[in-house]
């Protein structure tokens, strides 16, 4: 239920008394009327009706302060603006506690106005009625927080305590241990029997009791799962140890309290200061309710108004015909006067044909259409607008005006947006959504129907998701189109092939140099063609054919004179074969036998460009035979390594190493290289001893950069 804000007038009242004391309750909920001395009823319209008005304006959630007026009495109009106020405070309590019922807070929504104090009020006092229940205390518990907070507490507070927590209402209980004179006494029984014995060793119980079928024993009969009870209507039973009692469930009603001895007691609004008399009324209680009686005696002439003011009576149209016919009423200040009916008639009125008296005008049946084709009712001098649904009747303009439920009751009527019509509202949903069958909540559009996407679409909850194929990406400005990725341009694109990276629609693939090399199996890698193994040279039978990278080179060598070709071995260096002549000299030749160089021998590499070095390459391995004692001593050995002839700008170095104790001398690229280059490198491994040199040997290593670094 929806808080009711009159944007005109806030009405002060304490919830359960109605102002000005025409309509209360008594303690069994009937009416009680009571008709302020200083004007009559109107014989037309009943207090009753004038309730009746006020209660469906207060249901329209109209301006209680500013009803159109349907008589004249001011009887009438009192009544008719306290029920309206009263249907609204209703409405407005029930919305307070229903919050704290559904959400157990009163804080989240309210402000400081005077409509949603009677709100806000209603939700605390339930709230602590609720309190009372869960703390095992009585719901009557008296909380000294004022009579209208008292009874929205006990109504709120679950009825679920123990008996001795509640004090029962019209408390009917029976005193169950009777005492009969024709018991007999308990010895004949021999002392077995619970409550009493009736004689030949028979028991009995005593009433709200009945024996079980031991035949000693007493247990309670619960009179009130027998409806055994005499609880009137509005009661409940509660069953007790040998008894019952009756509790009054409905409450004493407005103008009243209840009793510790449950009893309805009324309340004296004029005594604890909750009445809402104004400053010139002056508060009379009376049973169930108060009266609001004038200071002031208005004069003849006058009516007194709700707010005590002394205001003049139109006697030309709260009484019937006032003046002869032929003459015409006009109203003056307390009183009236008749004239000829050559003046004109009041608002609402007109002569009638014969000018002898002013009749009153139906404007619902004018050429002007008051009500704008809403209906129309036909008043004494006026009329009044039966609004269409989705409009409200302006009791100033006098016009209906369109109810913009969007801004009344948002969040409540559309799932996502609401737009006001003129008397009614429509509903539509925000994008990547569609409005369902009812026209007010939004379902979720799959918006991959129509395909959007050039390539994948995905579904999501309100919304879509392109997707692409590997090899493509999602424009960055639409968010739909797939562009060919450019494998190639990555900043990984120059790692991705060997050699070249041919981009390709939602890929890409790798290229080789034309000869030389092969594309491998995972067709990013150049593998080198083994020419020579594969017969595809062009080396003659007096040349050797020496695979390097991308390609092969035919060398014929021949041993010089005193030195003669050993069998050709693959010694043990990286990618490398050897050619090596050894020393012949005949016995007579001295020259040869001085010559300390005791072999020459050719060996072949092949190297990739190393265009960045992190650290030395290790690219030949000279392998020796000579054990490393680390210091000279007698009959001890040591090499010497150096590179002759050959380091193309400082390229290569050799150093020395022992491995399993022996001598290893070891060609290391220290610089890059950028390819082609060939060069042979002259490596000379000198033999030493303590007596001194013994004699060097010679390794030429063909060296052969590529261009590529593969």
């Amino acid at each position: 239920m929806e808080a009711v804000s009159h944007p005109n007038r806030c009405h002060e009242r304490s919830l359960g008394a109605v102002t000005q004391s025409l309509y209360a309750e008594d303690g069994l909920g009937s009416p009680i009327w009571h008709y302020p001395s200083e004007g009559p009823v109107s014989e037309q319209i009943s207090i009753e009706e004038c309730c009746k008005d006020g209660q469906k304006r207060g249901n329209d959630n109209q301006d209680c302060a500013a009803l159109p007026l349907i008589s004249g009495s001011a009887t009438c109009r009192i009544v008719q603006e306290q029920c309206c106020v009263t249907v609204l405070e209703d409405k407005m309590c029930t919305t307070g506690i229903n919050m704290a019922k559904d959400q157990g807070a009163c804080d989240s929504l309210f402000t400081n106005t005077c409509e949603t104090k009677t709100t806000k009020m209603c939700c605390d006092c339930c709230l602590l009625g609720k309190a009372a229940q869960e703390n095992g205390i009585p719901c009557d518990h008296n909380l000294s927080v004022g009579y209208q907070c008292s009874l929205v507490s006990r109504a709120c507070c679950v009825d679920g305590a123990s008996n001795n927590q509640t004090a029962p209402t019209s408390q009917t209980e029976y005193d169950n241990k009777e005492n009969g004179d024709d018991t007999v006494s308990n010895d004949q029984c021999n002392g077995k029997c619970a409550h009493r014995c009736v004689g030949n060793d028979t028991c009995s119980c005593f009433k709200g009791y009945k024996l079980k079928p031991d035949g000693k024993s007493c247990e309670d009969i619960n009179e009130c799962l027998l409806g055994a009870s005499n609880c009137r209507g509005g009661e409940r039973c509660i069953n007790t140890e040998g008894s019952f009692r009756c509790q009054r469930e409905v409450s004493c009603g407005t103008g009243y309290e209840l009793t510790d001895n449950n009893n309805c007691k009324d309340i004296d609004e004029c005594e604890t200061g909750i009445h809402n008399c104004g400053p010139e009324f002056e508060c009379q209680n009376t049973q169930g309710s108060f009266r609001c009686l004038p200071k002031v005696k208005c004069g003849a002439g006058f009516i007194q108004d709700a707010l005590g003011n002394c205001i003049d009576i139109n006697e030309c149209v709260s009484q019937t015909g006032p003046c002869h016919r032929g003459q015409v009423c006009i109203n003056t200040v307390g009183s009236y006067t008749c004239q000829r009916n050559s003046v004109n008639c009041g608002r609402g009125y007109h002569l009638n044909e014969e000018g002898t008296r002013c009749i009153d005008i139906d404007e619902c049946k004018g050429p002007e259409q008051v009500c704008a084709g809403h209906g129309c009712i036909n008043l004494l001098g006026s009329y009044r607008c039966e609004c269409e649904p989705g409009y409200n009747f302006n009791s100033i303009s006098r016009v209906c005006e369109d109810v913009n439920e969007c801004r009344h009751y948002p969040g409540r009527l559309c799932a996502h947006k609401c737009e006001n019509t003129l008397g009614s509202y429509k509903c539509s949903c925000t994008t990547g959504f569609k409005l369902a069958v009812d026209g007010r909540n939004c379902d979720d559009l799959n918006e991959c129907e129509s395909k959007p996407c050039s390539q994948e679409c995905a579904n999501v909850y309100g919304s879509y998701q392109c997707y692409c194929r590997r090899g493509y990406q999602l424009s960055d400005i639409d968010g739909m189109t797939c562009e060919d990725i450019d494998e190639c341009a990555l900043p990984t694109g120059g790692h991705i092939c060997s050699y070249r990276c041919h981009n390709t629609p939602g890929s890409f693939h790798c290229s080789c140099p034309t000869s030389g090399y092969t594309l491998a199996v995972n067709g990013r890698s150049c593998q080198d063609i083994d020419e020579c193994l594969t017969g595809r040279h062009t080396c003659t039978e007096n040349q050797s054919c020496f695979n390097v990278q991308g390609g092969f080179r035919c060398l014929s060598f021949e041993c010089p004179s005193n030195y003669r070709r050993v069998g050709e071995t693959t010694a043990r260096l990286e990618r490398s074969d050897t050619i090596r002549c050894m020393k012949s000299c005949q016995p007579t030749d001295i020259a040869c036998v001085l010559d300390t160089t005791h072999s020459i021998s050719h060996t072949f590499i092949s190297l990739p460009t190393f265009r960045e070095f992190t650290r030395p390459e290790e690219i030949v391995f000279l392998r020796t035979t000579v054990p490393a004692y680390g210091t000279y001593h007698l009959g001890s050995y040591d090499v010497k390594f150096d590179i002759l002839e050959g380091n193309v700008e400082n390229a290569f170095d050799i150093i020395k190493r022992i491995e399993n104790g022996l001598y290893v001398g070891v060609v290391r690229q220290v610089k890059p290289l950028i390819g082609p280059v060939t060069t042979i490198l002259k490596l000379s491994m000198r033999n030493l001893n303590t007596q001194g040199d013994s004699g060097q040997n010679i390794i030429n290593v063909h060296v052969f950069v590529s261009e590529f670094w593969f």
